[in-house]
């Protein structure tokens, strides 16, 4: 079970930012690194994305521009490469459909049949892809929205501590302000003459004899 710590380490930051920087290289997304820091670091990928964007990011301005050309300069190269592999028929393999047309099987055989189920599939990907980073994006958001909501309460707690430690003091210096009146008055008349008791609200009042 994942645990919250308050406090980020140097070497937290470190493996933060360098694990980042690899899944940018590399093409994959920041909230699998955020994912994968948090199973590290037995935090939520919410926190890790929270302290990424909030102090770490600014730390690695330029390591973050020559990482995004890194992985840029591989989709090249891989790219390239692909266009250098010999090219067969494909016809053979792979009929060349227009998906967005209803499928006519008359004449067909199964091959063709199966191309085209083939492509169905690959055009679904993309879809079921972007479902799963939305659902992942809700989730981020609603582990931020509940950390916010954390850090409200304990930041009206702290005003309401704030508060109450200022009306003490408060009290305490009028209380003083009072002993040091009264002192006075005593230096000027002896004390057999007067008689003073403090009630409960820390405030000095004179007995009648």
């Amino acid at each position: 079970m994942k645990v919250r710590q308050d406090a980020w380490s140097h070497e937290d930051d470190v493996l933060l930012a360098e694990t980042v920087l690899r899944h940018i290289r590399e093409g994959s997304t920041q909230l699998v690194a955020f994912d994968e820091v948090g199973d590290e670091l037995h935090r939520t990928s919410a926190a890790c994305g929270f302290r990424w964007n909030a102090v770490v990011r600014q730390k690695y301005v330029d390591q973050i521009r020559e990482a995004k050309k890194e992985r840029k300069e591989r989709k090249r190269a891989a790219a390239f490469a692909t266009n250098r592999r010999p090219v067969r028929n494909a016809s053979l393999y792979y009929p060349v459909m227009n998906t967005a047309q209803p499928l006519n099987l008359e004449g067909l055989d199964i091959e063709t049949v199966i191309s085209y189920l083939r492509s169905l599939t690959s055009n679904q990907l993309p879809a079921d892809q972007l479902k799963k980073e939305n659902e992942k994006l809700l989730k981020e958001n609603l582990e931020l929205l509940t950390q916010n909501k954390e850090l409200e309460a304990e930041l009206k707690t702290i005003q309401d501590e704030h508060q109450t430690i200022e009306e003490d003091y408060q009290s305490l210096i009028q209380i003083m302000n009072r002993a040091r009146r009264m002192a006075i008055l005593q230096e000027e008349e002896p004390l057999s003459n007067a008689t003073f008791r403090m009630d409960k609200n820390g405030n000095l009042e004179k007995v009648a004899k």
